[in-house]
């Protein structure tokens, strides 16, 4: 079997042992069934949903006046979701737009809200992020809501902003690639494509008392009080996502936990960014306070020779490294599975690269 290094920026890759582990229980996880076959209110699976939710507090150190909730449909699902479940009596909600996955979730929260865009970084070119004292939020806002990281444009906040009741943040990208405080946030929530699992499976970790606000307008299936009560079951979940998912919680607790992997995961970036800077072939567009650990787009001296880049790159088992349209040029996402001998063959063959064509 020959593997590849796949820098996609979602689905992304997995860890090789939890797909083995997997591929080793498919046929029989539980009394001669598959975990696809087994009821998600069997005793085994109930086992699994709760061994993974300790498994996910324990990683993030969840305080106790929180829900954790694993909710189908992926993270823009949420997008609606978020008003339609904290907007209360309230009219009003910040949003802080940062890139394509900010404007996605304001767009999807006009339905329901009317919008304050309370910073952008539209006059940066979405290559930063807005300074927190810059922020124009609203006297009555129901909540504020923050992209942390940026897949497409490779921007991330280095910190959050204190002294916000409800900061709402949708960390699909980031999430589990390091430590976070809960406590500063009152809803987070992260699609699992990046770094837990297959798509099709979201996790929404909100406070206690943001529940019981939900909207009568808010399909079941989305209304987070519901789903509290019903422990993520009020219908059949993707219950093999949910198992993956379980399984990159293992792993990520065999790893070390978070601080563990946060050391990996900046060794990783910065050696890239460094290749990148070292380099008058490559460049990187975004400010270097603002920049992700997780997506690092770069662009090519000519760029008449990128698709010869990225065919040359396949042919050494260097996958998707192809940048979103908008920004163009190359993106490596580099998540926690990403290991780091992966990021040093990118870099040899960058530069081999350049020898050759710069």
């Amino acid at each position: 079997m020959s593997r590849t290094y796949n820098f996609s920026a979602g689905p992304s890759m997995m860890p090789l042992a939890v797909l083995k582990r997997a591929q080793q229980e498919l046929l029989d996880w539980n009394d001669g069934m598959s975990v696809m076959e087994v009821s998600h209110r069997s005793n085994a699976f109930l086992a699994l949903i709760a061994g993974c939710e300790e498994k996910l507090r324990l990683l993030l150190h969840i305080p106790a006046n929180y829900k954790v909730l694993f909710l189908p449909g992926g993270a823009t699902l949420q997008f609606a979701g978020i008003p339609l479940n904290l907007l209360g009596d309230k009219k009003h909600v910040d949003y802080i737009d940062t890139g394509v996955w900010s404007q996605k979730a304001i767009g999807e929260a006009k339905h329901y809200a009317t919008v304050n865009v309370a910073a952008s970084a539209k006059d940066s070119n979405y290559t930063s992020v807005p300074e927190f004292e810059e922020w124009q939020l609203s006297k009555d806002a129901a909540y504020v809501h923050i992209t942390p990281n940026e897949t497409i444009q490779g921007v991330e906040y280095q910190g959050f902003p204190t002294g916000i009741e409800n900061l709402v943040a949708d960390m699909s990208s980031t999430f589990l690639s390091r430590p976070v405080d809960v406590a500063k946030f009152g809803l987070l929530y992260a699609g699992a494509q990046k770094n837990m699992g297959p798509a099709g499976i979201a996790v929404v970790i909100v406070r206690d008392d943001l529940l019981n606000k939900a909207s009568p307008l808010t399909p079941v299936i989305t209304n987070y009080t519901v789903q509290a009560q019903e422990h993520s079951l009020y219908n059949t979940p993707p219950t093999f996502n949910w198992y993956m998912l379980n399984l990159v919680l293992e792993w990520l607790v065999e790893q070390g936990g978070l601080v563990s992997m946060a050391a990996i995961n900046q060794r990783k970036a910065t050696e890239l960014y460094n290749a990148i800077d070292g380099s008058s072939f490559y460049k990187n567009p975004v400010v270097k306070k603002y920049r992700s650990w997780m997506n690092i787009p770069f662009t090519l001296a000519q760029e008449n020779l990128d698709s010869l880049f990225l065919t040359e790159a396949e042919k050494v088992g260097l996958m998707n490294l192809k940048g979103h349209r908008i920004v163009g040029g190359m993106r490596a996402s580099i998540y926690n599975a990403m290991p780091e001998e992966g990021v040093r063959t990118l870099i040899a063959f960058m530069q081999d690269f350049e020898r050759r064509h710069g």
